[in-house]
């Protein structure tokens, strides 16, 4: 009998064991919801196929469904056994300094339905639904519009969201507008980009395209939907450079939803420059709003109102704010850029017909060799009503938060 015990004993101490190895999430407190993505140390296997919660530790009674999802690796490509753990934060009355959570197995649902799902719109276009309301549509096939001219390389484009919904259904994007054919919702191209002593133009498609290579992952859950897939870029008939983008959009609060892009940027077999526009920077990741009335639109920066179209600005944030569907009730959307990225904070041009653009590396040259990976992070924060600069501050500073997100 004693032998008996002593080999359970045994079996079992080598064994995972989830109340063991899981240590707590340590969180900052903060006034504002918190949208995270956190891996979860190496050592931490779970069912991803699970149901789990945050539970806090000092207040049991506050418990946060959350979804187990692949993390991604350094090269944009999903971990085979890491996972990230997802979860919509909501700030607490009084909140204390530091929050901390224990992450546990949940009943599964009852319904067996997740809040976010996805739909295919066609063979090209894939939309994100937030229970029954439209989030996004990703466009991963080549769009047309029959009114630009057939001999105009901006008539066709593909990998790019459109449309993106506001909160009151309304849509934020804009798709082929007249006076920019080439501008598509929210998308992510350089107007110069250099391979050997050939130039092209990602932002016009002039020689150069983007395309759809394959889905990394597609997963729908309470806390969001995470949407990862791989592109190309394709000049002269080849791949030159190798496109991944992770898209995470959370679940919305009653004022705002937070959708997180992730970019790696791998060139292929030779060293490629970027550059964007001379004067304006332009180049990286842009929106494209829904705008008719440029007097109508609202521009703001860290520093207030912008009362001109900002042109090489430095910035961390940018918002343009709108009456997309009545005069008495303006809505729009913020870019947050990530404090990790490189040559932060980079320059941007701000225009008040609809268009807020990041530009990096900006006016000046940045050669990248084959192999190595460009990872640009960012936040598309959406909001239901005008913000002021004091808000906008808040909700940059909850994506910036993330840093200080730690297991313990």
């Amino acid at each position: 009998m004693r032998n008996l015990l002593f080999v359970l004993f045994c079996f079992f101490a080598v064994q995972p064991c989830f109340a063991q190895t899981v240590p707590l999430l340590t969180v900052p407190g903060a006034e504002t919801p918190l949208q995270l993505s956190i891996a979860l140390p190496k050592d931490v296997r779970l069912d991803a196929a699970g149901h789990w919660q945050l539970v806090e530790k000092d207040f049991p009674d506050n418990k946060i469904a959350v979804q187990i999802v692949p993390a991604m690796n350094e090269d944009g490509t999903a971990g085979e056994s890491a996972v990230t753990v997802m979860a919509n934060i909501p700030p607490r009355k009084n909140y204390p300094a530091t929050r901390q959570f224990l992450l546990k197995p949940a009943a599964q649902n009852t319904d067996g339905k997740s809040a976010f799902q996805f739909q295919e719109v066609d063979d090209k276009s894939l939309k994100i639904l937030d229970g029954s309301s439209p989030v996004l549509v990703y466009n991963y096939g080549e769009i047309t519009d029959e009114k630009v001219p057939a001999k105009d390389a901006r008539r066709t484009r593909a990998c790019y969201v459109h449309p993106l919904w506001g909160l009151q259904g309304e849509v934020l994007t804009d798709d082929f507008p007249k006076d920019h054919y080439h501008h598509h919702g929210v998308f992510w191209a350089w107007p110069h980009v250099g391979i050997g002593d050939k130039q092209y133009d990602l932002w016009k498609y002039e020689n150069i395209k983007q395309q759809f290579v394959r889905w990394i992952c597609r997963q729908s859950g309470p806390a969001g939907a995470v949407l990862a897939v791989e592109n190309g870029w394709f000049a002269d008939g080849k791949k030159v450079m190798i496109e991944r983008c992770w898209l995470r959009a959370f679940s919305a609060d009653q004022q705002s939803r937070s959708i997180d892009f992730q970019f790696v940027f791998i060139p292929v077999d030779n060293p490629i420059t970027l550059r964007g526009a001379e004067g304006k920077s332009y180049g990286g990741l842009n929106m494209r709003f829904n705008v008719k009335d440029e007097k109508e639109a609202v521009i703001t920066v860290p520093n207030g109102m912008a009362k001109k179209d900002l042109t090489e600005a430095p910035l961390a944030w940018a918002d343009l704010s709108y009456p997309f569907t009545s005069p008495s009730t303006p809505s729009g959307a913020a870019l947050f850029v990530s404090p990790e990225h490189p040559d932060y904070p980079p320059t941007w041009m701000a225009r008040h017909y609809g268009i807020l653009s990041i530009g990096w590396p900006g006016v000046l040259n940045k050669t990248f060799p084959p192999g190595q990976p460009i990872r640009l992070n960012y936040r598309l924060w959406i909001h239901k009503s005008a913000v002021s600069v004091a808000n906008l501050e808040k909700a940059y500073a909850a994506y910036a938060l993330k840093n200080k997100v730690e297991w313990k």
